[in-house]
């Protein structure tokens, strides 16, 4: 069963809860998504930390519900 992007953005705002979450469904099949994550947490932080942070939130999903997740992360301005 595929995974609601509304599920994603909750999953990544819980764990890093100043979080700014921007979810696309790439092919409309709710398996393939694009996110971008902008946190201040991410500040200081290497690019690979950053995403193994959201990995982290999102509780071993990759790879099972969720399929694919093209993943941006950033610093706010």
């Amino acid at each position: 069963m595929p995974m609601a992007a509304e599920d994603i953005e909750a999953m990544i705002v819980a764990a890093i809860p100043d979080a700014k979450v921007e979810i696309t469904d790439l092919a409309g099949d709710g398996d393939h998504y694009a996110a971008r994550v902008v946190s201040e947490t991410f500040r200081g932080m290497s690019r690979v930390n950053q995403q193994r942070a959201v990995y982290t939130a999102l509780g071993g999903r990759m790879g099972g519900v969720l399929h694919a997740l093209q993943l941006t992360t950033a610093t706010p301005d």
